[in-house]
């Protein structure tokens, strides 16, 4: 991709309390990328997203760390105006739309404030979108009641208002995890073919390294809060470096021989181990991982946080 860079995120720390959510976090976006952000549960993916989209909790703080977006910082009142230009997918289709109020009537007042036109030039946009997200019926979805759609409906629902207001980049929380395999596949079909015929970048958080090779030109590791490796997905992919990455893919059901896991769990944010953060759970790691931050080291594909990512993982150390 060439061009200036659509959306930048810098040494970005959140912290809720004591606790530690996100830490010295960055990931580049260019626009018409598509990347990837992936990792258990716990290691802060949703919270970058939330930071990016400017809904933190009230009582979140962001103590360094910048979000450029079309060149503005975005974590400034003076550009909240950019929001407007990024589209959210949230992950659950069946909690992201009111029950008591039609569809239309909820993602009309989307658009009511962040996309020029009046009422009608909205309603006419809605149902030329439901055509292009493939919505039955798209003249009577407007009048319809959330209870009236199938899941996968109502996530197409949620993809149409995303795009409403025309965005630059497209923000996705999971959208397919609530969804059925079938429905699952037509979701993500959906989003590459949006995405592409749009021009837009897209941002998706997973757990699934599947969706991510589907749907994903580059892609972001996360891990406690901290990036700790990132690159163009297929090389992460065909050869992780960091031991985090290795022991993540190894538990996919594709490779893994028993499905047992990475020994341990993510540490608690209010909790958050010295040095590496992944060090406790690391078969290789070093009397100096406990102690040191591992800098995010340039290779010629990626950027990884580990000095000893090129030693081999013992043969238990993975399932």
């Amino acid at each position: 991709m060439t061009g200036p860079d659509l959306l930048r995120v810098d040494g970005l720390a959140v912290q809720l309390g004591r606790a530690s959510i996100l830490d010295d976090v960055g990931l580049v976006i260019r626009p018409g990328a598509t990347m990837g952000v992936v990792g258990e549960s716990g290691c802060g993916k949703s919270t970058l997203l939330r930071a990016i989209l400017g809904i933190l909790p009230r009582h979140a703080r962001i103590p360094r760390g910048a979000i450029l977006f079309e060149g503005r910082d975005i974590l400034s009142d003076q550009a909240a105006s950019a929001r407007g230009r990024i589209g959210f997918v949230p992950q659950d289709p069946y909690l992201s739309l009111n029950p008591v109020f039609r569809a239309g009537t909820q993602l009309l007042e989307v658009m009511r404030r962040h996309a020029p036109g009046n009422r009608r030039q909205h309603r006419a946009k809605l149902i030329e979108l439901f055509r292009a997200v493939q919505l039955p019926d798209p003249e009577g979805a407007l009048d319809k009641y959330p209870h009236e759609f199938s899941g996968g409906q109502r996530q197409r629902l949620l993809i149409a208002a995303a795009l409403s207001c025309d965005p630059a980049l497209l923000v996705a929380d999971e959208p397919t995890t609530a969804l059925d395999v079938t429905t699952q596949r037509e979701i993500l079909a959906l989003l590459r073919r949006l995405a592409s015929e749009r021009g837009l970048a897209l941002l998706f958080v997973t757990h699934d390294f599947g969706v991510l090779a589907t749907l994903c030109e580059q892609v972001t590791v996360l891990y406690a809060g901290r990036v700790v490796e990132s690159g163009l997905t297929r090389a992460v992919l065909d050869a992780p470096e960091h031991p985090y990455t290795r022991m993540l893919l190894a538990c996919h059901p594709d490779r893994a021989a028993d499905l047992i896991g990475i020994p341990g769990t993510v540490p608690a944010a209010d909790a958050q181990p010295s040095g590496c953060r992944f060090h406790p759970r690391c078969p290789i790691a070093h009397a100096s991982c406990a102690t040191e931050v591992p800098p995010l080291l340039l290779t010629e594909d990626r950027s990884v946080a580990c000095p000893w990512h090129h030693e081999p993982l013992p043969e238990m150390a993975v399932v």
